[in-house]
């Protein structure tokens, strides 16, 4: 199983003095040469964490890939044809929001979506759409052409009880099963940790994995290539 790490929050650190560092460019090539499979960044619409110039300097400097995070909106779309990261994943965003709630809901926005995935197909840069881990999201993002889903762990990570940890865990298991079955490449991610990852990383269905908020945020007491090989160690 392959980790990306997700370095928003260290771009959103920088951003809060208004300054240039901490540089998330440099936060990348640590977590490469911690041994990170790739660098995972959400360019958003109000530019909150990860500005323009960022993602253009990852594409140039990064050794594995760049995962670019992104709403589905003509802006961004321009940029990223432009930029030509790895991967793009389609999330959905919006403005309120401290960080992406839920998945996609790829059935009511399916024709923008497609014409999306064709446009980035153009330009053989594969897609991948996150979304709940849901039969029916499952089979639509197939039907419009998506490369590779993500499937959202949020409802796992923030389980309570332990019914409830196992209910979600195994409807993650069902999500990437399915996603297999249809010849989807599966990835994971959003809330997991230390403590959460191990059981989804046991499933075999799952290829990838995306984590960033609790290793930026245990990089503040052990450093990040520490927080990252931690992460790594647990994962594969």
């Amino acid at each position: 199983m392959r980790l990306c790490v997700n370095i928003d929050h260290i771009a959103t650190l920088r951003n809060s003095r208004g300054g240039s560092e901490p540089d998330p460019v440099v936060a990348a090539q640590i977590c490469e040469q911690s041994g990170a499979d790739g660098i995972v960044v959400h360019l958003r619409e109000d530019r909150r964490h990860i500005k323009d110039h960022d993602v253009w300097k990852l594409r140039e400097i990064l050794e594995t890939k760049l995962d670019l995070e992104m709403g589905a909106s003509e802006e961004i779309v321009t940029i990223a044809l432009k930029v030509l990261p790895n991967l793009v994943t389609l999330v959905p965003e919006k403005r309120q929001e401290l960080t992406t709630e839920g998945g996609l809901d790829v059935i009511t926005h399916k024709e923008r979506l497609k014409n999306v995935i064709q446009q980035f197909h153009s330009k053989n840069i594969p897609v991948s759409l996150f979304i709940d881990p849901v039969l029916i999201q499952i089979e639509t993002s197939k039907e419009i052409g998506a490369d590779m889903i993500e499937i959202h762990t949020g409802e796992y990570a923030e389980a309570k009880t332990p019914e409830d940890i196992q209910r979600y865990l195994k409807t993650i298991k069902h999500a990437a099963s399915a996603g297999k079955k249809l010849n989807l490449g599966v990835n994971a991610g959003h809330g997991l940790n230390y403590i959460n990852v191990s059981a989804v990383s046991a499933i075999p269905e799952i290829d990838e994995l995306s984590i960033g908020h609790s290793i930026i945020s245990h990089a503040a007491f052990v450093g990040l290539g520490q927080a990252v090989k931690e992460m790594l160690s647990l994962v594969k």
